[in-house]
């Protein structure tokens, strides 16, 4: 991906895509080496399995050309003066569901399930409802992610923070890596503490090994989220190429964390982002869950209270609680927002449809839970009466 310049400079290649070569030159190398380990020890989840790399380079691939396919269709959405019509569109669509799925719910709260006229229209609103709410959920969600990307961009932070302009000395650069680091942190974090955001990152986390190619694992569906703004450093001078480089930067230190061949680097694990505290990041182990946040500094989790030093007594296993079981892409990336999507269609309540979609994973599987057995009572309630 190019990103524009100031003062007349032309486009220059990210960073994380230009180190390709060496992305793939290291797997090699880290391969080799745990090619000789297992030879000794026996296989481990940090040995390469040729489906699980496949699927992590494809969605390597993905992650990098889908972001693009959106800017350009964004950009040529803008030149025709669509954007605006579009983004009416939808929030409209969203409108209209939430009113019909609100007035669903009444009817089937208050249809009589004595008799079966009454269940007859009660599960006819629910299928309504079940439409409308996924409907609205989905149409509402678009608009609000369009405009936290509008929001956030560099670019436009930069109209205002021109005037400002702060150069290219070590103070902005050192901001724009600060800045990037923080705002990572809590990126990250609400990637694992808000559903919706979770199921764009669940994909990192769906691999059982854990080695350089992991790295590559990356979300698909990044688009499709909200974040602590980026580009808002531009604002006060920073210029959107310090920032992006940060960007990139920042990706590229956390690629050579994911590897088991390094087991520690002694003083430097308690300040920096090291493989020992990524691995904590990647288990499944209870204790591991949500822990270790951090890009290139470990501080903020130590800071926030989320760092977990990684334990001799409990080796990390990794993959998610409930594993995916494919090597499908398609799956891989989709298999949280089905399942989300279920949860929401099946939901009576607003206060359920949106805690499904912006309550933590953890609730929502409870909840899940809860309504598993909720059915299941009045399935054996209603095949009493009859």
């Amino acid at each position: 991906m190019a990103v524009p310049l100031q003062r007349g400079q032309t486009e220059v290649v990210d960073l994380s895509v230009a180190v390709t070569p060496l992305y793939l030159a290291s797997m090699a190398a880290e391969k080799k080496a745990l090619d000789r380990r297992a030879a000794d020890e026996g296989p481990s989840a940090a040995t390469y399995e040729r489906r699980d790399t496949t699927t992590s380079l494809a969605m390597g691939a993905l992650s990098l050309t889908t972001p693009i396919t959106a800017a350009v269709i964004g950009r040529a959405a803008l030149r025709r003066g669509r954007a605006g019509r579009i983004g009416r569109v939808v929030l409209g669509i969203a409108a209209v569901a939430v009113v019909v799925t609100t007035l669903a719910d009444v009817v089937a709260r208050r249809a009589d399930a004595m008799s079966s006229a009454g269940q007859r229209m009660r599960e006819r609103a629910r299928r309504v409802a079940s439409i409308g709410g996924v409907t609205a959920v989905v149409a509402g969600g678009v608009v609000v992610c369009a405009t936290s990307a509008s929001l956030g961009s560099g670019s436009r932070h930069w109209v205002h923070g021109r005037r400002r302009d702060l150069g290219s000395g070590i103070v902005p650069w050192l901001a724009a890596m600060l800045w990037w680091d923080f705002a990572y942190y809590w990126n990250h974090r609400l990637m694992h503490e808000v559903r919706a955001l979770w199921a764009v990152h669940v994909p990192h986390h769906s691999s059982e090994h854990y080695n350089l190619s992991t790295a590559l694992r990356q979300p698909v569906a990044g688009v499709f989220g909200v974040w602590v703004p980026y580009g808002i450093l531009a604002r006060f001078g920073v210029r959107p190429r310090l920032i992006e480089t940060s960007r990139a930067l920042n990706l590229i230190y956390q690629y050579w964390i994911h590897t088991d061949t390094i087991r520690t680097l002694g003083s430097a694990e308690e300040f920096l982002n090291t493989p020992s505290h990524h691995r904590v990041h990647h288990g499944s182990n209870q204790r591991y869950l949500d822990r270790n946040h951090g890009g290139i500094l470990i501080a903020w989790d130590r800071l926030f209270g989320t760092f977990q030093r990684e334990l001799a007594d409990d080796p990390v296993v990794y993959g998610l609680t409930t594993n995916v079981e494919s090597f499908n892409v398609a799956t891989v990336t989709g298999h949280e927002y089905r399942d989300m999507f279920r949860d929401v269609a099946r939901s009576s309540t607003w206060r359920d449809r949106l805690g499904f979609v912006l309550r933590g994973p953890k609730w929502a599987y409870q909840r899940r839970s809860e309504l598993d057995a909720a059915d299941a009572r009045e399935s054996a309630e209603a095949g009493a009466l009859a």
